[in-house]
């Protein structure tokens, strides 16, 4: 492929590699990275790689991109050639492998790839592994075996790849959207693997035995993982390619192959009915590599004990059902994934078991497995000591006392870690039983309280991991214990009101009483304790356990409202005293909490409560707001008050006054629009101030969360709501217009991409005004000014506005049909609503005149600029154009593809497309256009737009390479 005086031809390419690895500016990475993908995907690609793998002055960081290009250019662009050059092409890349098959590995990956890509689409190649094979020869058995490996991973990928069909290459679609070239794959798949299955394995058992060495060489293990898509099982398990798996396991270098050679084993047994002759043989041999669990333990090779623990686990996890019928038999397997958890050192391996717990569970649980749930209790049983010894914190170096050393990651990850160990205890208690593992976790907190509480005070716990540890675990069950639990939990909740005061014990303990506050409503003799308790965890110097503590009082005041309801008094004095003290989310929570005790006060108390707890609040807004000089002062607003009247005056002053805080602005809005959902027709009276209030704030602001609170005033005052009067809901929908006025006017200042929020609210709110209001929206002078608004939205590349847009798009087509999907208006009869005609016609002609644009828009924004989070709608949104204006829909796209630029499409694909999709009108196929769109666009994405392999490559430093 490469002609002689290309020398000079890929010079440029060079420099951009060189670019990419150096240390330049950004701007000139930028650049170097533009050209190089630009390179990728042009036709000159096709030499210029094979001039640089083939010139022997390449720097391999340039040879190993020109790999990567080379396998995209046969993946995403073989009809650039002519179909009579293909084999040429194919014994080129033939002819590159053998040069690179001594490596360096990562070209020779790349390269084989290549040609199981040609395999996969050349149909008249029907000796595929005899040519690679004759043109290896004996002497590259390492490189035949990476060849071997690939191909099957290729096939069975699913690549939307291009097949040759008839000696011309067409693009692969997915769901059968065309039925020639997915037959034209099922049989390539079957004469690639299912045909060459057997011969496969021949070599693999010959290679095996060819030499001590070759069974112990990763790459044959690696191939018989991959083959194992193809070759059955049992067929491995009773060859002698069994004892090369695990002679694997007794090597270093092959370790980690033979692992997944195993794991890859036990997925193709899980349907254990078919394979319980399979399972019986392989049982005992996996069995007999228990000893392992011991040694890679005792010789702490974390690697090897991770290892040996996936082996034991996924074992377990793929015949767990078949250790639930036959308990007794496979107990074994059962304890040696016990092993692995409680040998553990480092706590790195046991995470690889918690499935294993979780899928045996939920066999054993059921009443046909209640012997192997007998028979198994003990073992969970032990498993919850274990995970509780796993879940202690560890100790901090000498002189820290940062746990985690300042590292936050770790501390994360070991955050979520025990989280899922929690969920595991969760496993025990439906095993084992609630009331024994409460039990256990007593005996535990005891055992500490016994051996340690007369050394502990305050400024010293000593141990105290070994008292955390069991309250985590403790709150971890909480979801498991049953409300009315009337055996363990009160001797627990009156020990744990006891315990020292070390930051990191109180705050489980109380985070542990948070969770049983159900139980604490049945059981009211526990609550003085408990609350006294948590409310003196506002005083702590630990700012966790501060917030722990706001927590814990929301769920007591949320769930023994009745309880508290004649504290009230005693419930201000102390709301008074911390609510200043609290970071803003704890004082939500602990508002959230006295709300809900002033909920339940005698109805002649109500507003005497509300102003007893809401005016001192109202009277700190107005100081901070009045004092506030500065944004730091304006955030520390935090208007979450809910009584209306009085205060919506103060607020509408506060946002008059900071319509550059964003977060006021938010906050304000979020009670406008919790007093509107809360009360509804209560607040219809304040209507008109509130509507000039949100009004006046948008047009100042311009914030979306006006937009926001607007939507909830159109959503609970629309026609036909249930006691909201005509002439209000008529207000209302004027509120609405007048908002949308404001937004196009804003619209006609700013560009779409200085107000993402701002477009995504306003979309939500129209697509809301086209639902509650369809004949007023559609009927509405505004409704062109707005589908051409949402058109400018299109061009934006943020997933969040777009969805709205489209959204509104699809609400709005809804009612071009009698009965639209999306319609939340009823007749006052309860009747579903029928969209009368002349809102069906005045839909179409809106569509028939803005259509061409839509169209382009959706299309354009499918093929290059839409996150992939937007298609599903994007694709809805052309599927009921063509529903509805099937004839013009189609004329747009025909429009939209002749402006793509030249050279971007397949030969004959555009034609394909737009026959394809007037055979689906034709026969009523609407729904198959979505799939039609779909597949095209992502095809022409992934061609001409998505960046290609090789290039985040480069970005790093210099590659290592082995041969």
């Amino acid at each position: 492929m490469a002609s002689k005086d290309s020398g000079q031809a890929f010079a440029p390419v060079l420099a951009a590699v060189a670019t990419m690895q150096g240390n330049v500016p950004k701007a000139e990475k930028t650049q170097a990275h533009e050209f190089l993908e630009k390179f990728q995907k042009s036709l000159e690609a096709w030499t210029t790689t094979h001039a640089l793998l083939q010139s022997p002055d390449v720097p391999i960081e340039a040879k190993l991109f020109a790999a990567t290009t080379l396998k995209g250019k046969i993946i995403f662009d073989l009809d650039q050639l002519p179909p009579e050059s293909v084999v040429g092409l194919r014994d080129s890349v033939l002819g590159l492998l053998v040069a690179f098959a001594p490596g360096p590995r990562p070209i020779q990956t790349q390269l084989c790839v290549c040609l199981a890509s040609l395999a996969i689409q050349m149909l008249a190649w029907k000796d595929v592994l005899a040519t690679v094979g004759s043109a290896l020869g004996n002497s590259a058995g390492d490189c035949v075996l990476e060849f071997l490996k690939i191909l099957p991973e290729e096939v069975t990928e699913g690549r939307k790849i291009n097949l040759s069909v008839g000696g011309i290459s067409m693009p692969l679609v997915e769901s059968g959207t065309n039925d020639k070239q997915e037959d034209d794959l099922i049989e390539r798949t079957k004469e690639l693997l299912e045909d060459n299955a057997e011969h496969v394995m021949q070599l693999l058992i010959q290679y095996a035995q060819s030499s001590d060495t070759a069974a112990t060489n990763p790459r044959l293990l690696d191939c018989i993982t991959s083959w194992l898509r193809e070759i059955p099982a049992a067929k491995v398990v009773e060859s002698p390619l069994m004892d090369v798996i695990l002679k694997a396991l007794d090597n270093d270098v092959s370790f980690d192959s033979g692992v997944e050679c195993m794991c890859t084993l036990y997925r193709d047994t899980k349907d254990v009915n078919e394979s319980l002759p399979v399972i019986e043989a392989l049982y005992p041999r996996l069995m007999a590599l228990r000893p392992k669990i011991v040694e890679t333990a005792e010789a702490e090779d974390s690697e090897a004990f991770k290892g040996i623990t996936r082996m034991f686990a996924e074992a377990g996890e793929a015949w767990a059902v078949l250790i639930a019928r036959l308990p007794a038999q496979f107990r074994g397997l059962v304890e040696a994934v016990l092993e692995c958890a409680a040998r553990d050192w480092e706590r790195d391996a046991v995470s690889l078991t918690f499935m294993f717990w979780y899928e045996l569970k939920q066999y054993i649980t059921l009443p046909r497995y209640g012997e192997a749930r007998i028979n198994f209790q003990d073992i969970y049983s032990q498993l919850l000591d274990i995970m509780v010894k796993h879940l202690e914190l560890p100790s901090p170096e000498e002189g820290e006392t940062d746990l985690f050393g300042g590292d936050r990651e770790q501390e994360e990850k070991y955050r979520q870690f025990r989280h899922n160990m929690g969920d595991v205890l969760k496993d025990c208690c439906a095993v084992v039983g609630v009331t024994d593992c409460l039990g256990k976790i007593y005996q535990i907190i005891q055992q500490w309280v016994g051996k340690y509480a007369a050394q502990a005070s305050n400024e010293h716990v000593p141990h105290w991991q070994e008292l955390e540890a069991p309250l985590f675990g403790l709150r971890a069950m909480g979801r498991m214990v049953d409300p009315e639990e009337n055996t363990v939990l009160s001797e627990l909740v009156n020990l744990i009101v006891q315990i020292p005061d070390q930051e990191k014990v109180r705050f489980q303990a109380i985070m542990a009483l948070a969770r049983y506050t159900e139980w604490t409503a049945l059981h009211p003799e526990t609550l003085e304790a408990q609350l006294n308790y948590v409310i003196s965890g506002f005083n702590h110097s630990s700012p966790e356990v501060v917030q722990a503590s706001a927590l814990a009082f929301k769920f007591l005041g949320t769930d023994c409202q009745k309880l508290l309801g004649g504290h009230i008094d005693h419930l201000h004095s102390f709301f008074e005293s911390v609510l200043d003290k609290l970071k803003p989310a704890s004082q939500e929570e602990v508002t959230e909490g006295v709300a809900a005790v002033v909920s339940v006060q005698p109805l002649e108390k109500i507003y005497d409560s509300f102003k007893m707890f809401c005016d001192p609040i109202m009277q700190r807004i107005m100081n901070l707001a009045n004092n506030a000089k500065d944004e730091d002062g304006q955030r520390a607003e935090n208007p979450a008050v809910k009584y209306c009247g009085e205060i919506l005056p103060i607020m509408t002053t506060i946002v008059m006054n900071f319509t550059s805080s964003t977060p006021i602005q938010e906050r304000v809005c979020r009670c406008w629009r919790y007093m509107i959902i809360c009360y509804r027709t209560a607040m219809i009276p304040l209507l008109p101030t509130l509507a000039e209030s949100i009004a006046n704030g948008f047009q100042a602001s311009r914030e979306g969360c006006f937009l926001w609170a607007t939507d909830a005033v159109v959503r609970e005052f629309s026609d036909g709501a249930e006691y909201v009067d005509q002439a209000t809901s008529d207000a209302v929908f004027q509120f609405y217009e007048q908002q949308a006025i404001a937004f196009l006017r804003i619209l006609n200042d700013l560009p779409p991409e200085n107000l993402p929020d701002v477009i995504e609210d306003f979309f939500r709110l129209s697509a809301d005004a086209v639902r509650f209001y369809p004949k007023k929206s559609i009927g509405s002078s505004l409704s062109v000014p707005i589908f051409s608004a949402a058109l400018s939205a299109l061009t934006l590349q943020q997933p969040d506005p777009i969805i709205a847009t489209l959204h509104y798009y699809r609400d709005l087509f809804s009612f071009a049909y009698e009965k639209p999907t999306v319609s939340e208006f009823v007749s006052p009869e309860g009747e579903p609503y029928t969209n009368p005609p002349e809102v069906r016609e005045a839909v179409k002609a809106l569509l028939m005149s803005q259509g061409q644009v839509l169209a382009q828009r959706v299309l354009t924004g499918m093929m290059f600029t839409f996150p992939s989070d937007c298609f599903p709608d994007a694709s809805g949104v052309m599927m009921t154009m063509f529903d509805l204006l099937p004839q013009e829909t189609g004329a747009w796209l025909q429009n939209t593809l002749q402006m793509l630029p030249a050279g971007t499409m397949k030969p004959g694909e555009a034609e394909r497309l737009l026959k394809n999709v007037s055979d689906k009108v034709q026969s009523g196929e609407i729904r198959k256009i979505r799939v039609l769109l779909q597949d095209f666009t992502n095809s022409y994405r992934r061609r001409n737009v998505a960046p290609r392999d090789g290039l985040g490559r480069l970005e790093a430093t210099r590659f290592r390479f082995s041969g």
